[in-house]
């Protein structure tokens, strides 16, 4: 059976990342954060992005993307850590 979780169980890679870099950005909550994405046409809201940055949900190519430029960092920055191609 295939395994579609990264190593620690969750369910993206991403997620520490984003919360990490919200989080160093001045006054940007959750909620902030789900809006500047959907200033740039991506529709998440505040309870999705709870959800990637705790690792509950899936993050689609796309919705990487956008995290990436409104975060200004490289998809990379945001996949780094707990690769699951890693031993």
């Amino acid at each position: 059976m295939y395994k579609n979780k990264a190593m620690s169980g969750r369910n993206n890679i991403c997620g520490i990342k984003i919360h990490e870099l919200r989080c160093r950005m001045n006054d940007v909550s959750q909620k902030r954060l789900a809006d500047m994405l959907q200033l740039l046409g991506l529709d998440l809201d505040k309870n999705a992005i709870q959800r990637i940055e705790s690792g509950k949900r899936f993050v689609t190519d796309i919705e990487l993307r956008y995290f990436a430029k409104v975060l200004k960092v490289s998809y990379e920055e945001l996949l780094a850590g707990d690769d699951p191609l890693e031993d």
